[in-house]
C-alpha cells in the first residue's frame, strides 16, 4: 500500500514469514550477482516460481559482496561485521534482518544476535538499527538536512514483516519514527538509501536503476 506520513510518500509491504515465503537473493546459478529484480525472477520462473516483490537488503562492495553478514538458503556467504569504520552501515548500533527455519522472521541488534547463537536460514546485516526495543536510534537528529530516498524492515511483536520504501527523501529520524509509531515495530533496520529501489506488480513498481548487491524478496509458486 502507499500511505502519506509527515509529508514523506511511502511504499508499505507487509508480509507474515508464517505464509509468504521470504527469501534473500545474491547470486545466480553461475556464482555471478543477480543486481536486478528482473533477472531473479526469470530465474525462479525456470523452477515454476514468481517474483511478487523485493528491495534491496543491505550494503555491499564495489563487486556487490556483502558488506556483512549475509546468509542465503542456510549458507553463509559473509560473516558478521562488528567492526568500527566509515558510512552508514558502521553507525552503531546496526542490526540484521533474519528468518529461521520455522517461518519466524526478525530484526535484532548485531550484539544481540550475536549472543542469541541463531542459525537463521536467510539473514542480511546492515546498518544503521532505525529502532532498537522501541527506542530510536541515539544517533538521529529530528532537525537533520540528510534527506535521502531510504528503504528498512521492521518485525512487528506479532511477527509480521513490513518493508517500507520512501518515494520522498527522508530524515534518519522521521523515518524511524513512523516505523515505531505507526507500525509499532519494537525493532527496525535500515536497509540503504539513495539506491533504494521496490519491485511490486501489484503496485506497477519495477524501479529501474545499477546493479544491487543483496535483495530481499517474496516468492509464490507459479502455475
Amino acid at each position: 500500500m502507499t500511505e502519506r506520513y509527515q509529508e514523506i510518500d511511502l511504499v508499505v509491504c507487509r508480509f507474515d514469514p508464517s505464509e509468504s515465503d521470504v527469501r534473500l537473493f545474491l547470486t545466480n546459478a553461475d556464482g555471478e550477482p543477480y543486481g536486478h529484480f528482473n533477472w531473479i525472477n526469470d530465474a525462479l520462473t525456470q523452477k515454476g516460481e514468481r517474483l511478487v516483490f523485493a528491495m534491496n537488503a543491505g550494503m555491499y562492495h564495489e563487486d556487490r559482496a556483502p558488506v556483512g553478514l549475509y546468509v542465503e538458503a542456510g549458507e553463509e556467504f559473509a560473516s558478521l561485521n562488528d567492526n568500527d569504520g566509515p558510512g552508514n552501515f558502521h553507525l552503531k548500533p546496526n542490526g540484521v534482518f533474519y528468518v529461521t527455519a520455522d517461518g519466524a522472521a526478525g530484526v535484532a541488534e548485531t550484539g544481540a544476535f550475536k549472543e542469541t547463537g541463531l542459525e537463521a536460514t536467510y539473514a542480511t546485516q546492515s546498518g544503521p538499527m532505525l529502532v532498537i526495543d522501541g527506542v530510536i536510534h541515539p544517533r538521529f537528529l529530528p532537525d537533520s538536512d540528510s534527506l535521502k530516498r531510504r528503504n528498512g524492515v521492521g518485525v512487528t511483536e506479532d511477527g509480521d514483516v513490513i518493508f517500507v520504501l520512501a518515494d520522498t527523501p527522508v530524515r534518519f529520524y522521521d523515518f524511524a519514527s513512523y516505523f515505531r509509531d505507526v507500525l509499532k515495530t519494537p525493532n527496525a533496520l535500515y536497509l540503504d538509501g539513495t539506491i533504494s529501489r521496490l519491485y511490486a506488480p501489484e503496485l506497477e513498481r519495477n524501479d529501474p536503476g545499477a546493479a544491487m548487491g543483496p535483495i530481499v524478496g517474496v516468492v509464490e509458486r507459479h502455475d
